[in-house]
């Protein structure tokens, strides 16, 4: 309780400043009028996605990514030790029911969310290893797909056709120990996306390495690389244990886990266990860092974000798996505005909010890793003054 208390208070206070700073300056016709600070406001869909066929259900879903269609990618973990519950969860796989077994680990969906494609998985004989921990996915304006892994051995990352046609592999598999100044193989891959511009990948690297990797996204050749403050990455000697009372830490604690590109050229990277956003342009150049619920242990608060849809990209949507929350943050600065959801099963609620993406009207999609095993879209419902920092479940209105 003390805890909460004080997030609260300090949020109540950025709240303040962030409204008398943006006054009429933030978009949206509403904003010229509103006599507080304003914000995105969202409603979960309780019926998106349309149940799956065949008996399908999913596992921790680690990963998502929107095309130019607004088809929405998942990637879940298939199999694996502690997954499913064998016969209660996937009985048909096992034999003794007629439910449930797990879907392929790649699932496409529509806009109406339909699904419409599923594929992926280990294929023995195949060019490729397939990662033994899947996680991240990337669609990037070819349409093609990127993926990654967490496991022990996964040092590279794949890339398909969006139907599933295997084009490349990069990095060296099966290596375990990390190296962050290796140009030859990655550590446990948290993310991946590509930019058009440029056509560079920025891998978020990762569980293991304590980096930001770039690549060339046609021929995988490996560019540059640097870790937390823009500087030489180091690889750690003991386990990270944060402490909100210390300064923050020279090298990035890992996992890094989420590096995502804007479209003016800068580049915003979680370092989830150390719960800051550090932002870097494009070429490495360090610019600021913004600690979020600072006072938050064990797995952190920054773990997976995405920005609003408007020409300037005003507003980034930072997923918070360990307070079941996605905060809104003001981009320029990454003051926070506000924030939603709260723990639990509901519409609306989370188990571990992992990854995040906006599509182009403006809608959020999340997943759910550990027991959470879903993805939900929340529609995108305009800006709204903001009369609680702590929005709660984003329900429809009377029903908070």
């Amino acid at each position: 309780m003390e805890f909460k208390n004080k997030v609260l208070a300090g949020a109540a206070l950025a709240v303040s400043l962030v409204g008398l700073s943006l006054g009429q300056s933030m978009i949206g016709a509403d904003e010229a009028t509103a006599q507080g600070p304003m914000a995105p406001s969202f409603e979960v869909d309780p019926f998106w996605p349309k149940p799956l066929p065949n008996e399908w259900i999913l596992g921790n879903v680690i990963g998502v990514a929107i095309d130019e269609r607004d088809h929405v990618f998942i990637v879940h973990r298939a199999s694996g030790e502690g997954i499913f519950g064998t016969n209660t969860e996937i009985g048909l796989a096992s034999g003794v029911s007629i439910c449930c077994e797990p879907a392929p680990p790649i699932v496409e969906f529509d806009p109406a969310g339909n699904m419409v494609n599923a594929w992926g998985g280990p294929v023995e004989g195949a060019p490729y290893v397939w990662p033994a921990s899947n996680h991240g996915i990337e669609v990037d304006h070819k349409g093609n797909v990127w993926i990654g892994g967490n496991g022990g051995g996964d040092s590279h990352i794949l890339k398909f056709t969006r139907d599933g046609k295997f084009l490349a592999q990069y990095g060296t598999p099966g290596v375990r120990e990390p190296d962050s100044n290796s140009k030859t193989h990655f550590s446990r891959v948290a993310e991946i996306e590509v930019v058009e511009s440029t056509n560079e990948a920025f891998i978020a690297d990762g569980y293991g390495h304590r980096r930001i990797a770039v690549l060339d996204a046609d021929t995988g050749e490996f560019k540059r690389y640097w870790g937390a403050y823009g500087k030489t990455p180091e690889d750690p000697t003991e386990r990270y244990r944060h402490d909100p009372t210390t300064p923050s830490h020279p090298q990035f604690t890992g996992p890094v886990h989420c590096a995502e590109p804007s479209r003016d050229g800068k580049l915003y990277v979680c370092d989830r266990s150390s719960n800051r956003i550090q932002v870097f342009e494009q070429d490495g150049t360090y610019l600021f860092e913004k600690l979020i619920m600072n006072e938050t242990l064990s797995q952190g608060s920054t773990w997976d974000l995405d920005f609003s849809n408007d020409a300037d990209q005003k507003y980034v949507y930072l997923a918070d798996g360990q307070n079941q929350r996605v905060h809104i943050l003001h981009r320029e600065t990454l003051e926070p505005i506000a924030m939603f959801g709260g723990g639990g099963r509901l519409p609306g609620l989370w188990f571990a909010p992992h990854s995040l993406a906006t599509d182009s009207k403006g809608n959020i999609y999340t997943t759910e890793t550990y027991e959470g095993k879903r993805v939900q879209k929340f529609i995108s419902k305009g800006m709204k003054e903001v009369t609680n920092f702590d929005q709660g479940p984003a329900w429809p209105e009377g029903m908070r």
